[in-house]
């Protein structure tokens, strides 16, 4: 099926937002509409096939050519470093990638001082980077779960995560102290189907350049 575009999607909202973009340029897919637990689906008609896989493993099913296409947060991106073309900010999916702390922290806490500090986060080479550019020494506590608990229980003082509302902040007691990264949703190629799938990969990515180009920025 060498002739088929295959898209690697994040199952959930993400998979759902990216089906109402693609649509907007006539790429469609019936059976993904049908109640079942199918994780590869067809549009046999115009040669499409979607696969519906965990958002971080996105970016690797792209990379090894198992899609062509791919749609991932930046911050999968940021994490992984993995060998793709990014052509496209899809512009839905905003949130921000934080450093936070509890509320009693902050107030005698001046991040301008810190020199070695313990960080509880789902993003350890991220957040190491981000630490080593301001000359910070963090010791890292790779979690895959619900950071904020991390200083609930003193396993770490500070957390580095995705934030949207701070909802989840505010209601565990924590504030945020610096932004990282802005993030939103992002479109990624595999390299070598960019050359040996040129015109329609292009066409696609055009295409979608002109709705986004229509559609209103995203605003904090």
């Amino acid at each position: 099926m060498s002739d088929y575009i295959t898209f690697a999607l994040p199952k959930g909202r993400i998979l759902q937002d990216s089906m109402e973009l693609f649509a907007k340029i006539g790429i469609t897919c019936p059976e993904m509409e049908e109640k079942n637990r199918k994780l590869v689906f067809e549009n046999k008609e115009d040669k499409f096939r979607f696969m519906a896989v965990r958002a971080t493993d996105v970016p690797t099913y792209v990379e090894y050519g198992c899609a062509d296409i791919g749609v991932v947060g930046k911050d999968t991106l940021l994490e992984q470093m993995k060998d793709l073309y990014e052509p496209l900010d899809l512009n839905f999916g905003y949130c921000r990638l934080v450093v936070a702390e509890p509320k009693e922290l902050r107030e005698q806490d001046d991040p301008s001082n810190w020199s070695n500090i313990r960080v509880a986060t789902k993003y350890p080479n991220v957040t190491e980077k981000y630490f080593a550019s301001k000359g910070i020494q963090v010791e890292l506590i790779k979690l895959y779960g619900s950071i904020e608990l991390a200083p609930l229980v003193n396993l770490s003082e500070r957390i580095v995560d995705l934030v949207s509302t701070g909802a989840t902040l505010r209601d565990n007691g924590m504030v945020e102290v610096e932004t990282i990264a802005e993030i939103t949703t992002r479109l990624i190629v595999n390299r070598a189907s960019l050359k040996t799938k040129h015109e329609r990969i292009s066409k696609i990515i055009n295409d979608l350049e002109k709705v986004i180009g229509d559609t209103p920025k995203i605003s904090e």
